[in-house]
């Protein structure tokens, strides 16, 4: 079963836009939401949810 978060992160790619890292830790990640028609942020939120701090990890890696 996905997770909110996973979900709202999956939603957001699913609709073309693009997210970023905002910020990285061992048990947490603040993630921005952004526009897909010039990287605009429009929200951002933080998670503790392993698979969401994986594909963090992914992106930064």
């Amino acid at each position: 079963m996905k997770s909110a978060d996973l979900e709202r992160l999956q939603r957001w790619e699913d609709n073309g836009a693009d997210w970023g890292v905002v910020s990285l830790r061992t048990t947490a990640a603040t993630i921005a939401l952004l526009r897909c028609d010039g990287g605009e942020e429009v929200d951002r939120f933080t998670t503790t949810d392993p698979r969401v701090l994986a594909r963090c990890r992914e992106r930064r890696g």
